[in-house]
């Protein structure tokens, strides 16, 4: 019997035997009255009252029953009660950032971390839980372990062929890790997992497929040309797993159709039983290492210093015409000291020289990341519209991109106010419901009997993003209660962080 309907079936006891949780005569933790439920289903709202115990949603009422008593009441007086927003793709060190205020300030109350094929540097991963448990977390984190973090732990470098022995070593320790997370991420776009071949990725998707977890990938290359080689790289390793495509984006490629396009490769992959998803961010620039603009025998300081003696004329040309493929110099601005806030090409100009050369002698390809304005609005907006897409930030507390401060906030006062892509149900699912399914989150996600209470209290009209690419960091506003664990963490714009957040499990 799994634990859903084991927690269904003890609510209906205590209501039965006891009638205590229930009773009018008996406070519940938190209620909240006269609300417009917004369950996350993508379905209409309905007018009702939600109430709190230990964490959970123990009852919901219809907008007609008398209000049950409840050590704490809030009266929404007709506001939206939505499920906590889940973010499929972050960023971030709960051990240094624990607070997230970034995130719950845009309504997030479940954040995924260990993406782009990096995840904390152990072999038992159970210790570094354990650490985050002890130092306290507001949202709650489900857990990804990351190729790249895998191949390393193993001994693997840029290796291309990797030995028996270093295989063995990655599936083991996937093996024995993967009980506790939700599955593996690659990020085959940055080094040492780009030098992974396809009988290496595709061994290690049997054994997160045999557990029925999920594998979410920064591909291969996201440029116009690859995309599609990419996805079907992805395919691929979805014959045995479930596969996700993280921030799907397409560099270079241009207009609605184009996005119809690209589409169309994964529904029919999954019209092949190929279960595969996406998600993507609400913004036209991307945010990475500027190693993303360096070739594949260049992407470390070790490797550059070599390129340099031996492949110089070569390596300028390489990056010179990469750059201005990606909308110029002007199109890359700096996240990173001592170039924040400034554009390659005005990092060039200041220094006297080719901004291929600042590059190479002066940036390097580690260290250093930046925003690079390289996405076609109509193209991504298409994306984010198909409901095989969800909507994720690619975000964190400190990268100098405003997805990390606004996306959730955007999808609602941008995509449903002011432009009216859809509903704001069907915004809400894509980044609730939706979300809990893909990962999967059985008791989180909607608002419904029996489930986890993360809640968000707001009235849809006052949602604003304030954060922009020149002050990245300002706070979301408009979300009045930020509920997680069923423990106000946000009220009426004040932080109350009572680290009620949790590392996820399966199951959990």
């Amino acid at each position: 019997m799994n634990r859903y309907l084991i927690k269904h079936i003890a609510v209906i006891l205590l209501f039965l035997s006891t009638n205590t949780v229930f009773s009018n005569s008996v406070d519940t933790e938190l209620a909240i009255i006269n609300a417009l439920i917004i369950d996350g289903s993508g379905k209409s709202g309905y007018k009702g009252h939600v109430y709190v115990q230990n964490g959970e949603i123990a009852f919901i009422d219809n907008q007609e029953s008398k209000p049950r008593k409840a050590q704490k009441t809030i009266d929404a007086k007709g506001r939206v009660l939505s499920p906590g927003f889940i973010d499929l793709h972050s960023h971030g060190n709960p051990l240094f950032h624990g607070d997230f205020h970034n995130f719950i300030a845009m309504g997030v109350t479940t954040i995924s971390l260990g993406q782009d094929g990096f995840s904390p540097s152990t072999e038992r991963l159970k210790y570094w839980i354990n650490n985050v448990h002890d130092q306290g977390i507001n949202p709650n984190i489900a857990m990804y372990l990351g190729h790249g973090t895998l191949r390393t732990l193993a001994g693997v470098k840029e290796e291309v062929k990797i030995t028996p022995e270093q295989q063995q070593k990655m599936e083991s320790i996937l093996k024995a890790n993967l009980p506790l997370v939700f599955g593996m991420t690659t990020g085959l776009e940055y080094s040492p997992a780009l030098y992974a071949e396809s009988d290496e990725l595709l061994a290690l998707a049997k054994i997160v497929g045999s557990k029925n977890k999920l594998i979410m990938s920064h591909m291969r290359n996201e440029d116009d040309d690859a995309i599609v080689n990419s996805l079907n790289e992805l395919i691929e390793q979805g014959q045995y797993s479930r596969v996700h495509v993280s921030h799907m984006k397409s560099v270079y490629g241009k207009g609605a159709k184009r996005a119809e396009e690209i589409l169309e490769v994964l529904h029919q992959a999954r019209d092949k039983s190929v279960s595969i998803t996406a998600d993507v961010y609400p913004y036209s620039a991307s945010y990475t290492s500027i190693a993303i603009v360096f070739p594949d025998w260049a992407k470390t300081n070790e490797q550059l210093a070599i390129a340099k003696k031996t492949r110089r004329d070569e390596l300028e040309k390489f990056i010179r015409n990469k750059v201005n493929a990606r909308n110029g110099p002007e199109s890359t601005l700096f996240g990173t000291e001592p170039y924040r806030g400034k554009t390659l090409k005005q990092v060039a100009e200041e220094a006297g020289k080719p901004f291929e050369q600042v590059l190479i002698d002066d940036i390097g390809t580690e260290g250093i990341s930046a925003a690079y304005f390289v996405m076609n609005d109509a193209l991504q907006s298409r994306f984010i519209k198909d409901p095989l897409v969800a909507v994720a930030s690619d975000g964190s507390p400190v990268s100098y991109h405003p997805r990390g401060h606004g996306t959730f906030a955007k999808v609602i006062q941008e995509f449903v106010y002011n432009r009216n892509l859809f509903s704001l149900e069907q915004a809400i699912h894509k980044i609730s419901g939706y979300p809990a399914k893909i990962i999967p989150l059985e008791t989180r996600g909607i608002i419904k009997e029996g489930n986890y209470a993360d809640l968000l209290l707001f009235e849809p009209t006052n949602i604003t993003a304030k954060a922009n690419y020149g002050s990245p960091h300002q706070l979301a506003s408009g979300f009045d209660y930020v509920i997680v664990n069923g423990k106000i963490v946000l009220e009426n714009g004040k932080f109350n962080d009572p680290h009620s957040g949790r590392v996820l499990t399966p199951g959990s």
